[in-house]
């Protein structure tokens, strides 16, 4: 069964490309009706939880998939299947990065891809803050981020981002409970 799942995870992360979410269809068929490790409910429930925890959501289903089956040696043979190829790819990548980038032209070209990511991020915040309400907490707290990063950003100084999703989190957690009084649910 280690074996198994070692191998069925490995061709899963060798022959999908794009990302966890396009690996899901995959895992799917191979999960559910191929090998029939999982049901669709179970598959389901399967697919909340990794998009709910961290880390990627290909690897939080290998994972997943490897324990209900063989525990803890199942989920680390599973997890280590579908890792495997993108770390033996990456890696070789790596090899060759330096002459790779020694070269104008793509050098030249990670610049124009460095501006597309960064219009890409922008234009998925904006996305969100157009979708977010528009509580005064939420205003405040948008605002406050906003004027600290970019005051960081112009003075130069290090600050890590965590630290606000943390101060975030903290602020959420003090207004709900302010807000319903403390003891609700």
């Amino acid at each position: 069964m280690l074996l198994s799942l070692f191998l069925t995870f490995l061709k899963i992360g060798l022959f999908t490309f794009g990302g966890g979410y396009a690996m899901i269809s995959n895992i799917r068929e191979v999960v559910v009706e191929k090998k029939k490790w999982l049901d669709e409910d179970g598959l389901l429930e399967v697919i909340a939880i990794a998009e709910s925890t961290p880390g990627p959501i290909a690897i939080n289903l290998a994972t997943y998939v490897g324990y209900k089956r063989r525990g803890f040696l199942g989920s680390l043979a599973a997890t280590v299947g579908v890792v495997l190829p993108s770390l033996i790819v990456i890696y070789c990548i790596s090899l060759f990065l330096d002459a790779f980038m020694a070269n104008k032209y793509v050098a030249y070209a990670f610049v124009g891809i460095k501006c597309a990511v960064a219009f890409l991020i922008l234009s998925a915040g904006e996305d969100m803050l157009r979708k977010m309400k528009k509580t005064p907490l939420n205003i405040i707290s948008f605002c406050a981020v906003f004027a600290l990063m970019l005051t960081l950003e112009l003075t130069g100084a290090s600050f890590s981002s965590v630290l606000l999703i943390l101060a975030g989190g903290v602020v959420g957690v003090i207004a709900v409970a302010a807000k319903r009084g403390g003891g609700e649910k």
